[in-house]
């Protein structure tokens, strides 16, 4: 049995604080049930109303899944609920439409400082620079320029990226044990460069939205930065706040 400190903060904060540590220490992997509340009570010796609502706020931040009749499993982005949690952009006629990603490039460099900064990194430090364009109905809407730790990615190619089937989230969680619980997203409008007209098939000069986002997992610990040129004629990004 672990012990707890009752006197340090709620008693349910406590048990939600050692249910993270086993869920970052990888103890239960994406996708794999947790223990039961009856078992979890007994491990860390209080009520399974207290363990239910330490599970109740992992569950509300999407950590983990609670399915009625099996269990609470840990929450995965291979599941179809879960593959575009973080996609805001959706059409405006058929906003169910789900896109498909072609990747065009993967090159490993020394991150600038800025990158570093951001995914709080050494400026010596490699990433993977990767880029690709998202499609939705075969028609480009999206380019992303996404910046990888390369420490955090080792063995990260091309050809293991273009014979992945599932979104690239899922592909990081499934090789390499990598989860994005949360991001912070800063959008402005911007025009299409070259690069970024010749991709989405549009005039230099075009109306774009660019979309940075820096997503973290444990412990807040920056693990990809993108930034995501968005053709939004016909599309709208869409987000709901509470």
């Amino acid at each position: 049995m672990q012990p707890v400190n009752p006197t340090f903060s709620p008693l349910y904060q406590q048990i939600k604080g050692l249910l993270l540590k086993s869920l970052q220490d990888g103890e239960w992997k994406p996708g794999e049930p947790i223990p039961s509340e009856t078992e979890l009570a007994v491990r860390y010796g209080v009520s399974q109303g207290t363990v239910r609502k330490a599970i109740d706020e992992l569950a509300a931040e999407n950590l983990v899944d609670r399915k009625q009749g099996r269990g609470t499993f840990v929450a995965t982005h291979n599941e179809a609920k879960s593959e575009y949690r973080f996609l805001r952009l959706a059409a405006d006629e058929e906003p169910g439409v789900k896109p498909k990603s072609t990747y065009l490039s993967v090159e490993r460099v020394r991150a600038s400082s800025q990158i570093a900064k951001l995914l709080d990194i050494k400026p010596s430090d490699s990433v993977f620079v990767v880029k690709r364009v998202m499609r939705f109905d075969t028609v480009p809407r999206i380019f992303d320029e996404i910046w990888l730790p390369a420490s955090q990615y080792k063995g990260l190619t091309l050809e293991r990226l273009q014979q992945w089937n599932s979104t690239l989230y899922g592909f990081l969680e499934s090789n390499f044990n990598v989860r994005m619980l949360r991001a912070k997203e800063h959008i402005k409008a911007v025009s299409a460069q070259a690069e970024h007209a010749t991709i989405l098939q549009v005039e230099t000069g075009t109306p774009l939205l660019l979309v940075e986002r820096l997503s973290m997992t444990y412990a807040d610990k920056p693990v990809e930065l993108r930034r995501g040129w968005y053709l939004t004629d016909r599309f709208s990004y869409r987000n709901e706040l509470y």
